[in-house]
């Protein structure tokens, strides 16, 4: 049985390296995604046999500690790094925000977001990525076709009240141009040359961010319950939340150097748990042949 032990840990330990692998590949596979934060995968023994359990000495008799047979490793936990990275000049209708808070959009342009029904809405999702556009009706939309979400008609000269709603173009004017500032304010200019004040973006915050789950594309999503914590929206440049840099969109965070060692390791890894099969393998060989 001791080798049907180590051949059970061996087994384990090539899952939870194959696992490891899996997400440095996706890592490496979202170097130049915009906005993607990478991932960090960690291993966890898995449970043990205990064949001698701990016990305290006595006045006739000393202790004795425990003895314990592993087998083998389990996925950890695997982690996000919500560290901002570099922002890349694209110019144009886009934005990366300077520090923690993520866009906030949705598919559905009727909800009223505020800080304490925030995380109540469940089609509500949040991105680093700031590629805005103007849609065919005059909303304000990312690359995606969702709604952005922001304060209507403020200009950043004070701290915008209300709800944040989906942004609008009043009347769905058309537009010859749309600039966006670094208070998230944005403006366009009409064919008759008038400038008008669309409205400011709202930005997103959580005590927790490494508790949002990915949804898939560059989005993030947070519902009642779980580990984000407090949630809070407001302006960019007001109080603690950052401002943005108009017209950067915010790079992936993946260190390369970083994976391809981590790979290196992780390949190791496997590569020595395929060797214990190996050797499991042939001393059960032995055993079987031992009478001809």
């Amino acid at each position: 049985m001791a080798m049907l032990r180590a051949m059970d840990s061996a087994v384990a330990g090539l899952r939870a390296h194959q696992s490891k692998l899996d997400v440095i590949g996706h890592n490496i596979a979202n170097v130049n995604t915009y906005g993607y934060k990478s991932q960090n995968y960690s291993f966890q023994e898995a449970m043990y046999q205990t064949s001698t359990a701990s016990t305290g000495g006595s006045t006739n008799s000393g202790g004795v500690n425990a003895a314990q047979y592993g087998y083998g490793s389990l996925t950890g936990s695997i982690s996000m790094d919500m560290t901002a990275s570099t922002p890349t000049y694209l110019g144009g209708f886009n934005a990366t925000i300077t520090g923690q808070g993520f866009f906030i959009t949705s598919a559905n342009n009727t909800h009223k977001v505020n800080t304490a029904g925030m995380k109540g809405i469940g089609d509500l999702e949040y991105t680093r990525v700031g590629q805005f556009s103007i849609d065919s009706n005059g909303y304000v939309v990312d690359s995606s076709g969702n709604f952005i979400y922001g304060y209507a008609g403020a200009d950043g000269s004070a701290a915008p009240t209300g709800d944040a709603t989906a942004l609008q173009v009043p009347g769905n004017q058309l537009l010859t141009s749309v600039k966006l500032n670094n208070l998230g304010v944005i403006t366009g200019v009409t064919e008759d040359g008038k400038v008008l004040t669309i409205g400011q973006l709202a930005i997103a915050t959580f005590q927790n961010p490494e508790g949002l789950t990915k949804t898939g594309g560059y989005y993030y999503q947070t519902v009642t319950g779980d580990n984000t914590g407090t949630a809070s929206a407001s302006a960019p440049g007001q109080g603690s939340t950052p401002t943005l840099m108009a017209g950067y969109l915010e790079a992936s965070n993946v260190d390369l150097a970083k994976e391809f060692s981590e790979m290196i390791t992780a390949q190791r890894g496997f590569q020595a748990n395929t060797k214990m099969i190996t050797v499991s393998d042939e001393v059960l060989n032995e055993l079987v042949n031992m009478k001809r």
